[in-house]
């Protein structure tokens, strides 16, 4: 079996980790099969590959359907005898529709890692129910079925959970947050790894510390957010500074393995608007670090409120921000959502099961021709 796992994002974040995450698997448990990751040169992804021990091979892609791109994709699957091609992002649908039509692809397997819903227009719709693609794996059930509404063969709908690398894990990082930041032993670190773009809504990340901070006058805490800068960033560390939290916050930018801070947080906030289900929930239950998040998307199915950490409706700062007070100060609920959170991690949301269960899709779908 010799699988093409296409990707045309050219920042890096929890999809292309998903790729990463299910090629090292399959590398472990099927050396058997072939896989080789097809992605944009020079992106984030193309750079963390070259750190790898991965498969891949890379395209330029500067216009959104760059000739170059597609025609290399079609060159790609035939010289190496591809099987299935594993689609990882919405934009890469249309670039391996292009491609089919001039070299004849194989199947095609798409993952839905977000629960944006699909558009009703007929482009996107050709494009989500293309022929060519025979299963769709949604990454929670609530992603399952909001993609249900856009797409036409119901059965094609698969959930397979992401999960996390049980054997790739560390805490070891350049720096510790607290010497670098100056963070005295009892402040306590609330943190977050996201991307600065719409769907992580971390205007609410800082409503919450203006919360904290200045409303309710909570001087022993500090925000500490990771992830890739956008044309997001300049309002929000201007709204940063509108309310006086420099002191009490920092927006480190994108860093390298930045689940290793993990175990330096003493409570992982997640305030999105939008998700899937984050790989940040997935890494703090690994690292027993308590969860505050908003309930969208698929985190309900891996975080039960009150039973592995807090839950609260998107926009709403003050709850969220009553969730830290009271975790904060209460070492028995947080013992209780690290255990209840490891314990269902393991059990539930691990690599290993997320492969196999994929590698069954592809088995099927070949038997089936």
């Amino acid at each position: 079996m010799r699988i093409l796992h296409l990707s045309a994002v050219k920042n890096w974040g929890g999809g292309e980790n998903h790729i990463e995450n299910l090629c090292s698997e399959l590398a472990v448990s099927n050396p058997e099969i072939y896989n080789v990751i097809f992605c944009v040169k020079n992106g984030a992804f193309h750079r963390r590959l070259k750190q790898s021990n991965l498969n891949y091979i890379t395209a330029i892609l500067l216009p959104k359907f760059d000739p170059r791109f597609f025609i290399k994709l079609g060159q790609t699957c035939k010289r190496e005898a591809i099987d299935i091609i594993h689609i990882h992002d919405p934009s890469a649908i249309l670039l391996a529709i292009l491609a089919d039509k001039f070299y004849k692809l194989p199947p095609f397997v798409f993952s839905k890692k977000t629960s944006f819903p699909i558009k009703q227009r007929k482009k996107t719709l050709f494009k989500y129910n293309y022929p060519k693609i025979k299963k769709v794996l949604c990454v929670s059930e609530e992603t399952k079925k909001i993609a249900s509404k856009g797409i036409e063969d119901k059965s094609k709908l698969i959930t397979i959970y992401h999960g996390t690398n049980l054997q790739s894990k560390s805490n070891q990082t350049p720096f510790l947050l607290r010497e670098k930041y100056t963070i005295l032993p009892a402040v306590k670190i609330i943190g977050n790894i996201a991307n600065h773009i719409r769907a992580k809504h971390l205007d609410t990340w800082i409503d919450v510390a203006d919360q904290i901070i200045n409303k309710n006058h909570k001087k022993d805490f500090f925000f500490i957010q990771i992830g890739t800068f956008t044309d997001r960033t300049e309002d929000l560390i201007h709204r940063m500074k509108e309310l006086n939290l420099e002191k009490h916050m920092v927006f480190l930018g994108y860093t390298p393995n930045a689940s290793n801070y993990i175990p330096q947080f003493d409570i992982s906030l997640i305030t999105s608007q939008s998700e899937g289900i984050p790989q940040v929930i997935y890494e703090s239950l690994y690292h027993k670090t308590p969860v505050v998040s908003t309930d969208v998307g698929g985190i309900p199915e891996v975080i039960e409120n009150n039973h592995n950490g807090f839950l609260s409706p998107m926009h709403e700062p003050e709850q969220l921000s009553q969730h830290i007070l009271n975790l904060s100060d209460n070492k028995e609920l947080q013992h209780k959502f690290k255990e209840n959170g490891y314990l269902k991690l393991i059990n539930n949301f691990t690599t290993k099961n997320m492969a196999l269960q994929t590698l069954q899709v592809y088995k099927n779908i070949l038997q089936d021709g």
